[in-house]
């Protein structure tokens, strides 16, 4: 009992709930279509740079404090980390469960992320030590996603919203967030965005683009604009 309750941990760690419970019960999860899905890519600026300069403890260290905040900010807005790639990382809204609130979570995330990184960024500076900057990308849009592998599973999603967020991550700025026209669409009445104009994205052309600022004065509890308040919650 004992051990099978440390391999089902194990399994959760890795896949979502009732996609572990499929994958258990069937020996393989069905692929799904997903309509409407948010999808977020974070990266950051001069990381190789960096990293030379520090010890692979330094270096695993920094990295961690970075992605176990990440972790813990997607789990409170409902989102679904699907990996690391290096110093990259990848999460998604409105998926496994599906909801109608994927890009509102996925924003607020960022904001929360991005302060983050700018807390770090503060104390880092007063040490005088390097720190990293974050590029941030969120589009909206459908993705297919599934489970592959047979040793080593991993629950992943596919499709040209996955390939278009990529682009709003690096056609962004660093400590910015950057979003498409699809996502301010959902978003646009919650917060305050800047528009970029068209800008060139590899292998897209001149896509539109947003930075997203600030949760608008009339939601946010306070002054930065980065806690909603209760109408905020109460008209989503």
């Amino acid at each position: 009992e004992s051990e099978r309750a440390k391999s089902e941990k194990l399994l959760l760690n890795i896949l979502p709930k009732d996609v572990a419970a499929e994958l258990k019960e069937k020996g393989f999860a069905e692929p799904v279509l997903f309509e409407k899905v948010s999808v977020m890519f974070t990266d950051f600026k001069g990381f190789t740079t960096i990293a030379e300069t520090l010890t692979p403890q330094e270096l695993i260290k920094d990295l961690d404090a970075c992605f176990v905040q990440f972790d813990k900010i997607s789990e409170r807005f409902n989102l679904e980390k699907l990996k690391t790639i290096g110093d990259s990382y990848m999460c998604a809204g409105g998926i496994p469960k599906r909801n109608t609130t994927h890009a509102i979570d996925c924003c607020l995330a960022a904001l929360e992320i991005q302060s983050f990184m700018n807390q770090m960024k503060a104390l880092k500076q007063e040490i005088k030590v390097p720190y990293w900057e974050l590029r941030l990308g969120i589009h909206s849009g459908p993705v297919m996603a599934g489970v592959v592998g047979e040793k080593k599973f991993a629950y992943d999603i596919w499709g040209d919203t996955v390939n278009t967020a990529s682009r709003m991550e690096s056609s962004g700025t660093a400590g910015r967030i950057n979003i498409s026209y699809a996502t301010y669409e959902h978003v646009k009445d919650f917060f305050e965005c800047e528009y970029r104009g068209e800008v060139s994205a590899k292998n897209k052309g001149k896509v539109k683009m947003y930075y997203l600022n600030r949760i608008n004065k009339e939601y946010s509890k306070d002054e930065l604009g980065l806690v909603p308040n209760e109408k905020f919650w109460s008209t989503i």
